[in-house]
């Protein structure tokens, strides 16, 4: 009789016991989780890089990436003057004649003599959709002051622009066609938005902003304008 009977069934056929194999690869698997994340695990979390969300003083806004205002930038190296024939801070807006969503013309030059906004979007560019209620409050606090504010939908149907603007977000100020694409392209904001441009009374660029605009960022703008007026 074998004096081995009683263990033959807790060996490998190779003669190798299956759990010391097992333990091994254990032990292994842990040897590199440390190597690979043991410096997070003894940091505990304390690395800088980690994002913090959900402070009440952080908005949505603030977490979204902005690009220069043109109006810091010097006008032979701007990005705008490099598109070609792009208005920059200091020039004349240009002038153009749209539809709003009812049909109607509206031209820029109607509100020669009163601080307008221009601003580029879309309903499917998500930080055009982020600013809209920026632009709304903005519209409401400066209505005293004439404020007008023209935003050119690119190259949308008027069903779906008033879906988003009227019924959706309730806007009141003036939304227009951009069909094509012109006006947008003509400025120098084709494919950038949104972007926003401030005229003065006298019809003159202000402030060229890329990106979504919060309200304390259009007051800064306005009272550059409403000084001019003044």
């Amino acid at each position: 009789m074998s004096m081995n009977g009683g263990t033959s069934g807790t060996k490998s056929p190779s003669g190798r016991n299956p759990w010391i194999i097992f333990v091994g690869f254990l032990l292994l698997g842990a040897a590199l989780a440390l190597l690979l994340f043991g410096q997070d695990l003894f940091n505990g979390g304390e690395d800088e890089g980690v994002a913090i969300v959900g402070k009440p003083e952080v908005t949505v806004l603030d977490q979204v990436s902005e690009l220069p205002s043109i109006g810091e930038l010097d006008r032979e190296t701007s990005p705008a003057n490099q598109s070609g024939g792009a208005l920059l801070v200091g020039d004349l807006a240009q002038d153009f004649t749209l539809s709003d969503l009812d049909g109607n013309l509206i031209s820029l030059a109607d509100f020669r003599g009163r601080p307008v906004i221009v601003n580029f979007w879309a309903t499917w560019c998500a930080p055009c959709r982020i600013e809209m209620p920026e632009l709304q409050r903005a519209f409401e606090q400066y209505e005293g002051d004439d404020l007008a504010i023209l935003a050119l939908d690119q190259d949308e149907t008027a069903d779906v622009a008033r879906s988003y603007f009227y019924d959706e977000m309730n806007l009141t100020f003036t939304p227009l066609l951009d069909e094509g694409s012109s006006v947008s392209t003509s400025y120098g904001s084709f494919g950038v938005l949104p972007s926003t441009y401030f005229v003065n009374a006298d019809g003159v660029i202000s402030a060229i902003h890329r990106g979504p605009l919060t309200l304390g960022q259009i007051e800064g703008y306005l009272s550059v304008i409403l000084a001019e007026t003044g």
